[in-house]
């Protein structure tokens, strides 16, 4: 007799799913297709559109400074990968080494950057990197007999800066997330690994960090995707251009001036950003698809 099949989901969960679905629909694939539409059609903003075909994405692959945009993004991203991820997880350590009665404290200190609003931080970062009289000049550049820096003027200064923008507001909310990885951490490993000798430093190297490998993996692909839709932070630091020589011209800053202004431009915009969803998805995948081969981590402290 044949072995009943197993369902491919357990009875009584669909129900429990449904809203995501809805919600997945209504939010993602309902914009998506209309993108899709909007895309194929003329840049007709009053009467009644025609339509184009793949004329706009043949457009945007000829289009310079959308490859621009692309290289800056991808450089935007790299720095905010390579900056926030080990100063989060450093904080994370120091956090939960703390003083117990002190980290509910320095834990709402830390998530209190993502939680202000982008455009009070565009505002306060306008005070930062302003000219000669910006605070970041004036504690950190010219104490120490430094020229002046015009961080956004200065084509080679304008990417930096969006960076440091970035680090400051997501760097304590990645340490939040790291925290709550290391509290479900088994001790046991651990423990063993003391027991063996093994110093805190190679502990966490050869232990604690491979363990952690699963909430390091969102918080880069969480970091990737808000590199994409970086928006609010550019757009009044750079007062809504791409800043000096578009040295700080990112994806979604582009798609916007080409959607409004100058001329109007809905599909191009469309295709641009419909572009921009395969390199997202395929990122993604390869992130949490990424299952390195399971090794016991006591044989390396030996």
């Amino acid at each position: 007799m044949k072995a009943n099949k197993q369902p491919w989901i357990a009875p009584g969960v669909l129900p429990l799913l449904a809203p995501f679905f809805i919600l997945f629909a209504l939010f993602w694939l309902v914009p998506l297709i209309g993108g899709l539409r909007i895309s194929m059609q003329s840049n007709t903003l009053l009467g009644e559109p025609e339509f184009v075909g793949l004329t706009h994405f043949k457009k945007v692959l000829g289009d310079r400074l959308f490859y621009l945009s692309l290289k800056n993004t991808a450089l935007y991203t790299l720095g905010n990968l390579l900056l926030i991820l080990p100063f989060a997880t450093l904080l994370a350590v120091l956090l939960r080494r703390t003083w117990s009665r002190l980290r509910p404290l320095l834990s709402y200190a830390l998530l209190l950057p993502a939680l202000t609003p982008p455009i009070v931080l565009g505002v306060l970062f306008l005070l930062v990197f302003h000219g000669r009289e910006g605070l970041l000049n004036q504690l950190f550049v010219t104490p120490f007999g430094l020229k002046p820096i015009n961080w956004i003027k200065d084509p080679s200064w304008i990417l930096p800066a969006l960076v440091l923008q970035s680090t400051w507001r997501w760097t304590g909310f990645m340490a939040f997330f790291i925290g709550c990885g290391l509290e479900g951490l088994p001790r046991t490993t651990q423990e063993a690994a003391s027991l063996d000798g093994a110093g805190p430093v190679r502990s966490f190297f050869a232990i604690t960090l491979p363990q952690l490998r699963p909430v390091l993996i969102f918080c880069a692909a969480y970091l990737f995707v808000d590199a994409f839709a970086m928006f609010s932070g550019a757009y009044l630091l750079l007062g809504g251009s791409g800043g000096t020589a578009n040295a700080g011209l990112l994806v979604v800053t582009y798609v916007y001036q080409t959607a409004f202004f100058p001329h109007n431009e809905f599909g191009t915009a469309a295709a641009m950003s419909l572009m921009t969803v395969p390199v997202l998805l395929l990122v993604c995948w390869g992130l949490f698809a990424f299952r390195p081969k399971a090794a016991s981590r006591m044989a390396v402290l030996k």
